[in-house]
């Protein structure tokens, strides 16, 4: 445990005063970023299907051809923070059918588990303002398989493992090349790149690199001006791209040795897709007709256009590399004319350094080298998952027909009730590949990492949600583009709060009004739950699939066709959790304005309410079972009848993750306990079932919990035990029991099973691309594992439970916290055979050096040996990971006790 007093730097790092300067508007340090998607195409934005069938309305094959209408895609790519001008790079092996321009991936229904990305591509490195990025992408030697990959993984059932590049064989006898990306800001619209190439190969190779520069097709409706790319007429020095745009200004890019340009137009070639006459003989598609076909009408011979690209034909012997070096700027005198007149290696190195010095204040003290690679490569994945979103659904409805206002027959088509919504932000993603749209509560997780780094960013991505552009009216928080009208979990508030409190902690004030803001559009939120979810109205919660896909034995979302409605442990507990952090964000309001004193007490009676109806509303049909010591989802059946649906799983755990303490000054200010006296007063014979909030633990703190102690023991048995829950590297999401004796439950004369799946699922449920049937998941498991630490600050070091369960040993919440984190952490770094856990049994990316210390953060890890499974690059609560290796090298459980809920609510910030 390294020493929590660690020492702030005596003056700021550079890319701490950039931050300073964007967040003052002095300068747009933030306007250029890693801003492309990894994939447009396959998304609903860009779907013109009559069924809505967005896979197969526009297909990776109809990318290189068909201009996009509502953002853009590329390979290590960079645009503005509107996306009008985009950068990315483009290769060519000689022997590729095309060009690589993207990406490639199978779509849902050609996977054997679901949609996913079929390359190796790896962010290393990044500020929060990307003054200085680095990026790295394995690009083999030999004709990409296509073919060989959509089919062979068409071929295999759910019961088989992937097919994935490497077992192609392509990256046999190291026979491709590692082109690595680096970004380098010598001003804010200033950008210095470097690329360079990494023969792995024992021959020499050929290889066309294509930086490439393209407008955004903004035109083709007619309402703006066609921006144009044109070659720099100049007898002497490098070649120069012109790109003028009637909004974004001029910008050059600057192309030292470049063998050539090539100009076409980022229009659709639709004699190719439509067997319509081209509009533009000029297309989309014409710089890889040129290069791969040698079809030199393809380009433009008057070299100019909206889609341009350097040509450098490079010769690299074996294990050798070649080096590129381009620079896009604004074309007019910058402020920062001491930095743009220096070399562009001074400039690239000072970025560097810049880089480092700001992780050296942002890491604490005493981090070994795994943990240092495991935190810097999960920043740097957050900071390149940043995608320019674009979506204004009201014309996205008109061009399909339908009336955003009416109804049209049509009520059911995909997003007609968020006509309202206009989103046009940089927002962080999921997965820029697999998820390239933004999620609500994986935004939520984002931001408590996101605050250590950049705490404007982290706030303002908070505040989208909440805006008017997001928020709908009647005050739902829109899920996900397939349908924002679904449901994911409540926690933007307990977001919202640690975000606040972290801030407050790294700049030594609170943002009062941002948090005030942020609450009167939680009331609404928290309100729409409330007569929306809570059908009978009484305080029992539903929300149908809630973020855990296939965790069910049913698709929750559909539970009337069970003839009745399901009574959700984990909605309401996650209501519970929400009422708890509102009543907490209200007491730190009312301390400064008294117009906010009555709402703990408003939040104290919902949480009341909440508990009550959890743990003893008619007990034979309770979601706690007294005899099982668990919680379970209860059908309620239309005729009165209920069965709990006895499933240990995640769905039980999370009331552990509804917990907060307060401190005493809290209770005495507001009169929260003479309102539980009140309320528990009218339920006398329940008093013991659920926490009895009267009661004072240590340091004379008080806490809201639907477990009291004795029910704590009882569930925390169960997730302790290896047997069930507890895995070498975390908290499974569905007990292991069920591998050898299935979850078996008979309705309608129809069975329906539950299997403990440790890796990937064996259902189509949700498409089938995610499991909760046995993996371990980051970021339920860093709640518990927050739930932990503050029930630790109420019942101190003496309150001690069997860990493991059945080991003998006795351990306090905060030693189990850590020793959670420490499973969880493991997952990345060397065990003692020098293996890491993520990477499973493929021996390529254990030993190769090339390959060993690049960390992929997958979406979900394996239930029993904890190697990465679903998509591949979803740092975004993956990376939750980094807010672990925070917090336990900072806080020791004396520390941890002393500063009380305050200070834990971070779970890993740097306390002043």
């Amino acid at each position: 445990m390294a020493d929590s007093q660690t020492q702030a730097p005596t003056a700021l790092s550079p890319e701490h005063q950039r931050l300073a300067e964007a967040d003052q508007g002095q300068q747009p340090w933030r306007k250029w970023g890693p801003y492309l998607s990894e994939r447009q195409w396959g998304t609903v934005r860009e779907d013109d299907s009559p069924d809505g069938n967005a896979w197969e309305s526009f297909s990776h094959d109809q990318a290189r051809s068909r201009a996009y209408q509502w953002g853009e895609d590329g390979l290590a790519g960079i645009s503005d923070d509107h996306q009008r001008l985009c950068f990315a790079l483009a290769l060519w092996n000689g022997k590729d059918p095309i060009i690589k321009e993207r990406l490639f991936g199978l779509i849902n229904s050609e996977g054997n588990h679901g949609e996913d990305v079929k390359e190796y591509y790896y962010y290393l490195d990044s500020t929060p303002t990307h003054s200085y990025m680095r990026y790295l992408y394995k690009y083999p030697l030999n004709a990409y398989p296509y073919d060989d990959l959509v089919a062979t993984n068409k071929a295999r059932t759910r019961y088989e493992q992937e097919y994935e590049l490497i077992d192609t064989g392509i990256f046999d006898n190291n026979e491709y090349c590692d082109v690595e990306v680096q970004y380098a800001k010598a001003g804010p619209e200033d950008l210095l790149i470097q690329i360079t190439v990494h023969n792995r190969s024992a021959q020499t190779v050929k290889l066309a690199v294509l930086p490439t520069l393209w407008f955004r097709n903004t035109w083709a409706d007619g309402s703006s001006p066609k921006p144009l790319i044109s070659r720099r007429s100049s007898e002497a020095g490098p070649a120069m791209l012109d790109a003028a745009h009637p909004e974004l200004g001029m910008f050059t890019l600057t192309c030292h040795g470049a063998d050539e340009l090539v100009f076409t137009d980022n229009e659709t070639n639709t004699e190719r897709l439509f067997q319509q006459p081209n509009q533009s003989p000029y297309t989309k598609c014409g710089i890889n007709r040129y290069v791969v076909h040698g079809e030199t009408a393809a380009v433009n011979p008057a070299e100019q256009g909206t889609k341009a690209a350097a040509i450098y034909n490079l010769a690299i012997g074996a294990h050798a590399s070649s080096t590129i070096r381009l620079r896009l700027s604004q074309s007019v005198t910058e402020t920062y004319t001491s930095d743009a007149a220096q070399g562009f290696d001074q400039i690239l190195e000072r970025r560097q350094q810049d880089c480092e010095a700001f992780y050296a204040c942002v890491m604490p003290a005493g981090l070994s080298t795994e943990q240092q690679l495991v935190f810097r490569q999960a920043m740097a994945g957050m900071l390149w998952s940043k995608q320019f979103y674009n979506y204004d659904i009201s014309p996205w409805l008109q061009q399909r027909g339908i009336d955003p206002l009416g109804d049209n027959n049509a009520q059911s088509f995909r997003n007609q009730q968020w006509h309202h919504m206009n989103n046009c932000d940089v927002i962080s993603m999921p997965d820029k590949w697999e998820y390239p749209w933004y999620a609500a509560w994986d935004l939520a997780f984002h931001a408590t990492t996101f605050v250590w780094l950049d705490p404007s960013f982290a706030k303002q991505q908070l505040s989208l949600m909440l805006s008017n552009q997001y928020l709908h009216p009647n005050g739902q928080i829109p899920a996900y583009e397939w349908n924002f009208g679904d449901v994911n979990p409540p926690v933007h508030a307990w977001a919202t709060y640690v975000v606040y409190l972290a801030d407050e902690r790294l700049s030594g004030k609170g943002d009062y009004q941002w948090l005030k803001r942020s609450f009167h559009k939680l009331l609404i939120n928290f309100t729409w739950w409330l007569n929306r979810k809570d059908v009978n109205g009484n305080n029992i919660f539903q929300g149908g699939f809630l973020g855990l896909d296939n965790i069910g034995l049913f698709d929750r979302t559909e539970s009337p066709e069970m003839g009745g409605s399901l009574e959700q442990a984990d909605g309401t507990a996650w209501m519970a959790f929400y009422a708890q952090t509102m009543g907490q964000i209200a007491v730190e309001l009312a301390q400064q304005d008294d117009a906010y004193r009555d709402y703990p007490a408003k939040f104290m009676r919902h949480f009341l309410a909440i508990a009550y109806a959890m743990t003893n509303r008619n007990a034979s049909a309770s979601m706690w079972d007294e005899e099982d010591g668990f919680f379970y989802d209860v059908l309620r059946k239309s005729d009165g009848s209920s069965t709990r649906l006895k499933v240990r799983s995640m769905v039980g755990l999370i009331p552990l993750c509804a917990v907060q303490v307060f401190e005493k000054d809290a209770k005495e200010q507001y009169d929260l306990w003479g309102i539980a006296r009140q309320l528990q007063a009218k339920y006398p014979d329940h008093r013991g079932s659920f926490h009895d909030v009267r009661l004072e633990g240590h340091a004379s703190r008080y806490m809201m919990s639907a477990l009291n102690e004795n029910n704590l023991r009882r569930v925390l048995k169960i997730m302790l035990d290896p047997d069930d829950f507890l895995g070498e590297y975390g908290i499974r999401s569905i007990s292991k029991r069920y591998e050898s004796e299935p979850y078996r439950f008979v309705h309608n004369w129809q069975e329906y099973v539950v299997r403990y799946l440790p890796a990937e699922s064996d259902s189509g449920l949700f498409g089938g691309n995610s499991n909760w049937r046995g993996p371990i998941w980051m970021p339920v498991n860093a709640l518990i594992i927050r739930s932990l630490v503050v029930s630790f600050t109420y019942y101190g070091k003496d309150f001690k439970v069997e860990f493991p369960t059945g080991s003998g040993q006795m351990a306090n919440l905060y030693e189990i916290a850590e020793n959670l984190a420490h499973r969880l952490v493991s997952i990345f770094t060397r065990n003692e055979a020098g293996l890491r856990p993520v990477f499973g049994s493929q021996q390529t990316f254990q030993s190769d050096p090339h390959w060993q210390d690049h960390l992929l953060f997958y979406e979900y890890f394996h239930g029993d040996n904890g190697a990465g499974i679903g998509a591949s690059h979803q740092t975004g609560w993956s990376g939750t990971v980094a807010n672990l290796i925070h917090f336990f090298s900072l806080f020791s459980q004396d520390e941890v006790l002393a500063r009380g809920p305050a200070g834990t609510a971070t779970m890993g910030q740097r306390v002043s």
